[in-house]
């Protein structure tokens, strides 16, 4: 499968309405994401079954503000709508593999019960649309981070 250009207008959708999803960010002028473009790519042929997705911090100045992003290439893994990692530093192709796979075999049900219970106890709706999908990201990637 290939790799989709996401945009701050299709991040929420794409985010909730897919099982997996793996968003590269990244820019032009960035040697490591340049390093790590063809094996991101080759993972997305490996693994036809997760939404494989790259923002251009460049281009999408606000998305990658509101997601936290303060170093390239970053990672972000999403199952069921839930962000389950995010990690910067671009992987080798087997890490990446490995990752992927443990993203896959998250369970989706304890995912989503383990979101609600997060966003209950933050006073939140337990199913984000577009625009609270991306804040809910950039929230919960400040906590994760100590922001």
């Amino acid at each position: 499968m290939a790799t989709k250009d996401l945009t701050l207008e299709e991040f929420g959708t794409t985010v909730s309405e897919n099982d997996t999803v793996l968003v590269d960010f990244w820019a032009d002028w960035c040697g490591p994401c340049k390093q790590f473009a063809p094996v991101f790519d080759a993972a997305s042929e490996k693994h036809e079954d997760v939404v494989f997705a790259k923002v251009d911090t460049e281009d999408q100045q606000q998305l990658a503000a509101m997601a936290g992003i303060t170093s390239i290439p970053t990672l972000m893994a999403f199952r069921g709508g839930v962000l389950v990692f995010s990690q910067a530093g671009a992987l080798p192709g087997s890490a990446l593999d490995s990752l992927l796979e443990q993203v896959k075999g998250l369970d989706i049900a304890e995912v989503r019960r383990m979101a609600e219970q997060q966003a209950a106890e933050q006073g939140g709706a337990a199913e984000p649309g577009q625009d609270e999908a991306v804040q809910s990201t950039a929230s919960h990637l400040d906590e994760v981070n100590g922001r």
